[in-house]
């Protein structure tokens, strides 16, 4: 390879990486018992304001409670740019997903480490168990 491509491929990388470097994003899924679990859809009135959502790294013990189902999220760093997911960063997420499924609170909450892979130059897993309180 002379070095006029190399400087042209080297330019181009470089323009990927600045046009990516404002992008965050965070999957999520729900599963139970380590099985897919088929959440059913909920009408957007039944949907939950995810700031009411309780977040606890221990039991709710003063509330009678179902379990909807285990979650998690995941909040990655997609550019060297960005700044690291903090433990804020994937509440936040997890409380957006238990607010889509209707859930009341995230029980026993947990956060995983921030790790760099082939797709993200950082990432932080959050996972908990959704449940909704019974009246």
């Amino acid at each position: 390879m002379d070095l006029k491509m190399f400087n042209k491929a080297i330019v181009i990388f470089s323009l990927m990486f600045l046009v990516s470097a404002c992008s965050t994003w965070s999957d999520s899924q729900v599963t139970n018992d380590g099985k897919a679990v088929e959440i059913a859809s909920i009408s957007e009135s039944e949907k939950k304001d995810p700031s009411k959502i309780i977040l606890t790294d221990g039991d709710i013990t003063d509330k009678k409670y179902s379990v909807i189902g285990d979650i998690e999220v995941t909040v990655n760093k997609t550019t060297i740019f960005n700044a690291d997911p903090t433990p804020e960063m994937v509440n936040e997420a997890l409380k957006e997903k238990a607010a889509e499924i209707g859930a009341d609170a995230v029980i026993f909450v947990r956060h995983g480490s921030v790790g760099v892979s082939f797709f993200s130059w950082g990432a932080l897993e959050g996972k908990g168990r959704a449940v909704v309180f019974n009246d």
